[in-house]
């Protein structure tokens, strides 16, 4: 934690013990730092050396060590008034049971960067890493870093296997407030985070917490890339978070804004030998990135938005037309700011409208219809977030793919469509739900995740027509006393496999038994598959302890002719792959 002491307060994540017989001064200081970027640094002035000092790293909560497992140190280092060395750098526990240790012989009066592989020769979950110096002088650390060697590109394999799992069509980053900051002065900047790490700027968030930038806009391309997804990058509309009071930056100045855009569009697809393509070449990536979409601002609304926009927009059709832009409808899914959005974004030729819900289940389920109702000429709809709230539990997770089948029915209307947030940290949780939930060793994904990961992966091509007879009921109950259907479904068609895709819902506490009829000229092969997602209880959770509680099964089919009988469960989401010979092209 804190590892360039850049924080709010620069000893956070810190703190420092001194043995029996030693005589030392330590402090925080900024003249001739190791990077501009990173102007703090840590100093220690040792009159008397004794036992030594020793300079402590618990990470987040503790930091897991395994055994076995390599771990990898750096640190950049300067010595002065005599400081030659050496530093002994060890993980630990509390106790002082030393679990690997490293030394680093030497330290010369410039900076300079050293490493270590320290390998774990027991299990600790709470162990600390530890700083050791028994020499007089004055020793400037900065940049301390401790990593596991098996990451994925500098990040958690177990994290990042599980965004595969979910097939992803895109990512968008950085991500919600993020984005804007609670002013301009803490508003994410995209060449922050690129380069050397020495050279990417610590930045506080609006969350309470600070971004190392250790992941940053370069890491996070080439995240989408591996996983076959659309990058969709946001960049900062010239607006702080206006929930939190806005910072908003004057027109006549919003061209270092506007920049940043082009530089960044530039990154992303400019040939290597452009100023911005040259950049991501040396960082590995030769090839362009062929990003087609771009988010300005995030939950922005009002005149001072759609002005900025404007200015964003022109300059960036102008030099890249073929760059899909996205406009922001504030932060709720209707209500006068939202229409307001709607109509300047029709009138304005806005590409894509982002639009974000976090509601009730009872409000998801009442707008599974929603996106019947859009213009098919207007803005298309990118569904950046949206979550049932308040619980991570069956019931939440059998709202959203409820929601869900409305989504997939309107997909010439709605091109994208995230869960949000991703991940949560259980012992530093700042928001609930979430999609992914993590601590030092171990994660799981919520009843949420696994309907994300089954809709993804049984994406057809093509929309079928459908309908259910008698599918429509009213409950004059909650907060959306609406009409309420029996069973939620959509139906697609995969033409690489040839399988009919039947997603069904059934959010209530009674089964449901359909007779199935697929007309017109398709021959069946009889067989087929089905997937399963249902608990014992709407309010059942997947936990650490019982991670598979609520995820789905694979259900056999076999038999299957152009009229059947099927049970739907309930609480229940279904999925069924029909296998055939093709389509005609007049089934329904």
């Amino acid at each position: 934690m804190n590892r360039s002491f850049e924080h709010t307060d620069p000893f956070e994540g810190w703190s420092v013990e001194q043995g029996k017989g030693t005589m030392a001064d330590v402090a925080i200081e900024t003249v001739n730092p190791l990077h501009p970027n990173n102007p703090h640094y840590f100093r220690a002035v040792i009159g008397s050396p004794g036992k030594g000092l020793r300079l402590v790293n618990t990470g987040y909560n503790g930091i897991a060590i395994s055994k076995g497992e390599t771990y990898l140190f750096s640190l950049y280092a300067r010595g002065g008034e005599g400081f030659t060395g050496p530093v002994t750098v060890s993980l630990e526990d509390a106790q002082g049971t030393v679990y690997a240790q490293g030394i680093i012989p030497s330290v010369g009066p410039e900076w300079k960067k050293f490493s270590l592989e320290l390998v774990a020769a027991e299990t600790c979950l709470a162990g600390r890493l530890v700083i050791h110096v028994a020499s007089a002088g004055v020793l400037d650390l900065d940049m301390v870093s401790l990593f596991p060697a098996d990451t994925w590109n500098g990040m958690r394999r177990d994290l990042v296997e599980m965004l595969r799992g979910l097939r992803p069509g895109f990512i968008r980053f950085p991500g919600g407030c993020l984005v804007e900051g609670d002013s301009l002065e803490n508003a994410y900047r995209w060449k922050d985070t690129i380069g050397p790490i020495e050279a990417r700027r610590t930045n506080r968030n609006l969350w309470g917490y600070h971004q190392s930038y250790g992941i940053g806009f370069y890491e996070y391309f080439v995240l989408a890339e591996a996983l076959g997804a659309e990058p969709v990058p946001v960049v900062n509309a010239g607006m702080s978070c206006q929930v939190r009071g806005a910072e908003i930056c004057p027109l006549e100045a919003m061209d270092q804004w506007i920049q940043d855009a082009l530089d960044l569009i530039e990154f992303a697809n400019g040939p290597a030998t452009s100023p911005w393509g040259a950049v991501r070449a040396a960082l590995g990536h030769p090839e362009p990135f062929n990003l087609k979409y771009l988010g300005i601002g995030n939950e922005n609304w009002g005149n001072e938005y759609y002005e900025r926009f404007q200015l964003f927009q022109e300059a960036i059709k102008e030099s890249h037309p073929q760059i899909q832009l996205i406009g922001c409808s504030g932060t709720q899914p209707d209500g006068l700011w939202w229409e307001r959005a709607w109509e300047w974004g029709r009138t304005h030729d806005v590409d894509i409208v982002d639009e974000h819900m976090y509601r009730p289940p009872e409000w998801f389920l009442a707008n599974t219809d929603r996106y019947d109702r859009y213009d098919r000429t207007g803005p298309k709809v990118m569904v950046g977030e949206f979550a049932a709230h308040p619980r991570n539990n069956l019931e939440a997770a059998l709202a959203e793919a409820a929601f869900m089948t409305g989504l997939e029915r309107n997909s010439d209307v709605v091109i994208m469509a995230a869960y949000a947030p991703l991940f949560n940290r259980a012992d530093m949780s700042q928001w609930v739900p979430d999609l992914i939930w993590f601590n030092k060793t171990e994660a799981y994904g919520t009843p949420s995740y696994y309907v994300q990961q089954l809709f993804s992966r049984n994406r057809g091509d093509i929309v079928l027509a459908t309908s259910l007879t008698d599918e429509e009921f009213r409950i004059g109950i909650g907060p959306y006393k609406q009409t309420y259907k029996v069973l939620y479904h959509v139906c697609s068609y995969d033409y690489e496999t040839g399988d009919i895709i039947l997603k069904v819902v059934n959010p209530w506490k009674t089964d449901q038994q359909v007779h199935i009829v697929i007309e017109g000229d398709v021959q069946l092969t009889g067989n087929g598959r089905g997937y399963l997602l249902t608990s014992g209880s709407p309010r059942d959770e997947n936990s650490f302890e019982a991670s598979q509680k609520v995820s789905p099964v694979e259900l056999p089919l076999s038999n299957i002719d152009n009229s059947f009988q099927y049970t739907f469960p309930k609480w229940s989401v279904i999925i069924l792959r029909i296998g055939t010979h093709g389509l005609s092209g007049n089934e329904s």
